[in-house]
């Protein structure tokens, strides 16, 4: 896995390509980076956190989000007092491994592969161009992507729905659907960005859920398309069971009422009435486009793309594009939901794999049989590790007092908690505490055995 890394041009010819790649610099050294988080605790730059779609702030030394891959901190070069006034250094100072470099340069580096999948994803509509709906100027119209981050236990309100004008918690939540979608006026998109039906559904049932029946849910849709299994079955159970509200139209104008920071949306009904609403807070329903940064990636591998600026490809070979050994998954195919990108995946990766048929396996080691320790008759050493799982277990148990009272238990030579005890860097954390503290039982207090015992027991045996 290569982070930071831009992929400049791709040489050669399928079975044999020769892959140049930028590798930007991230200031830490991951071999030296423990994830211990001071950089960013020390760090006096604040800037908008892109995780929470610039609703909180993070440091200019930051990881992306508690969960990333590897789990190793960056610093943010645009930002970062250091690099752009040659002031401050604090993160240096206070990094217990000395991992913070502040001399890494650019690098290029080249690969040599046999085949290439493209999935570099898609980037949310921006609806500052919509004048009408005055998004970024009533604080209160918010995207879909912001309101998915207020909704989450992780995000900047801990899963609390507030609207940004006031922390007040709205009463009355409107969605607006095709926001970026089915628009040769204002965006040129005509194509149905085929996800913003079933997450603005999805997102007032979990409004409804959160604050009960009090909350008043409406979608204005020009059509409803909830294609997928289930999905019908999900939107009739809306609209039936949970009271959310569809009406077909599209509203034209937001406008805001006085200085209470509530919207009047005016909208015609299907028979022709004009009809006006004040909301509390405004969700557009915004869709998936192409990020430019892609489309020049695009034309410097040579690849095509559709009128629409997504990958080019045909209905009986979906995942190759218009150059051989080079294939593509994902929202750059098309806009798609997960279950249908992760399709698109599998599908890439057996096409990546079938022209490698006669390289197959020359590369492949053996995996090594580790010898298991007898511990028949040893005093028993209890480890004791217990997850916060970011906030799901952490914000109903006290994990720390858990962790504390455990170490006072009989047998148990050590115990501590994790942020997130599945994520590879603590699992193999796990395993050298295992080894350092001469460790032959193991508690882990995570989620359920049904999903995560096989990877905890996984650990164990490596």
């Amino acid at each position: 896995m290569r982070t930071l890394s831009e992929v400049q041009s791709i040489q050669g010819e399928a079975g044999n390509f020769d892959v140049e790649l930028l590798q930007k610099p991230r200031y830490i050294d991951p071999s030296k980076c423990i994830a211990c988080g001071a950089c960013a605790e020390k760090c006096p730059k604040k800037v908008d956190d892109p995780y929470n779609a610039g609703l909180s702030k993070r440091k200019a030394a930051y990881v992306e989000y508690a969960q990333a891959v590897p789990l190793k901190y960056a610093i943010d070069p645009n930002h970062c007092i250091f690099l752009q006034k040659g002031k401050c250094g604090a993160c240096k100072k206070i990094c217990p491994t000395g991992a913070v470099d502040f001399d890494q340069k650019p690098q290029t580096v080249h690969l040599n592969v046999g085949s290439v999948v493209l999935a570099p994803g898609f980037t949310p509509f921006n609806p500052s161009i919509f004048d009408n709906y005055q998004y970024a100027k009533l604080p209160n119209v918010v995207t879909s992507l912001e309101y998915e981050r207020i909704l989450s236990a992780s995000g900047p309100t801990h899963g609390h729905i507030t609207r940004p004008s006031d922390g007040k918690s709205p009463k009355k939540i409107a969605w607006f659907q095709c926001v970026g979608s089915r628009d040769l006026n204002k965006c040129d998109h005509a194509y149905c960005s085929s996800v913003c039906c079933m997450y603005a559904i999805k997102e007032a049932v979990i409004s409804k859920e959160h604050e009960g029946g009090d909350l008043d849910c409406a979608i204005f849709f020009m059509d409803m398309r909830t294609h997928g299994k289930e999905f019908e079955r999900f939107y009739d159970n809306a609209k039936t069971k949970q009271g959310v509200r569809f009406i077909r139209s599209r509203v034209h104008t937001i406008t805001p009422v006085g200085n209470t920071g509530d919207l009047e949306v005016r909208y015609v009904t299907e028979d022709g009435s004009i009809q006006k609403e004040v909301f509390e807070m405004v969700v557009l329903s915004i869709g998936l486009e192409t990020s430019s940064e892609v489309v020049q990636l695009a034309e410097r591998l040579g690849v095509e793309l559709t009128s629409g600026k997504f990958c080019n490809t045909s209905s009986f070979e979906p995942v190759a594009t218009s150059r051989p050994g080079i294939y593509v998954c994902g929202a750059f195919q098309g806009p798609k939901d997960i279950p249908q990108a992760v399709i698109d995946a599998s599908a890439a990766a057996s096409a990546a794999g079938e022209i490698l048929t006669e390289a197959r396996g020359s590369l492949i080691r053996k995996a090594e049989k580790i010898p298991q320790t007898d511990i028949a008759g040893q005093r028993p050493r209890i480890g004791v590790f217990v997850c916060r799982c970011g906030i799901n277990i952490a914000g109903v148990v006290d994990v720390p007092a858990v962790a504390e009272y455990a170490k006072t238990l009989p047998y148990v030579e050590f115990a501590t908690d994790n942020l997130y005890s599945c994520s590879q860097d603590t699992q193999n954390a796990i395993a050298q505490l295992i080894k350092e503290k001469g460790l032959n039982r193991v508690v882990v207090a995570a989620c359920t055995p049904k999903t995560h015992e096989p990877l905890f027991q996984e650990t164990l045996v490596n």
